[in-house]
């Protein structure tokens, strides 16, 4: 993938993310779950905006709509989610999307790092150690509430 691509695919990724992390916190019903999930969705619309000032950077434009795939996986989890506890249901969208978003961070400056130039992968870099805080944030939820 080209550096944009890449750039482009993880910001979209995120965007998706974020937009996970708002359905999450209308689904739950503690209030101290709704508050810890509003603080990493905070966390997490910084790291959207960075990515996008660095797409911006770039000429490209910014993203600001979910993706196909984005739109699809949350009609599937809003389907299951109508049949399960909201907790659990806000829990399980938190981890999933968590996991689903490391992994792609992780490919990127796996497979693409070598091609990736300094300016891109220092962005990416940056990005990706809020990603692994929320990895580790759905962690410690499936634990406390498990």
């Amino acid at each position: 993938m080209t550096n944009i691509t890449t750039l482009k695919s993880l910001t979209q990724t995120t965007y998706d993310s974020v937009e996970g992390y708002r359905k999450a916190i209308d689904k739950a019903d503690s209030p101290a779950l709704k508050s810890a999930l509003e603080r990493r969705l905070n966390s997490r619309i910084e790291t959207l905006n960075t990515l996008n000032r660095a797409l911006e950077a770039n000429g490209e434009k910014r993203i600001d709509t979910v993706s196909m795939t984005g739109t699809a996986h949350q009609t599937f989890m809003s389907i299951a989610e109508a049949f399960s506890n909201s907790n659990e249901a806000a829990i399980e969208r938190v981890e999933e999307g968590e996991d689903y978003l490391a992994e792609q961070f992780r490919d990127a400056l796996n497979d693409d790092g070598e091609t990736l130039d300094s300016s891109f992968r220092m962005v990416i870099e940056q990005a990706y150690r809020e990603v692994r805080e929320g990895e580790r944030f759905s962690d410690m939820l499936e634990k406390q509430y498990a």
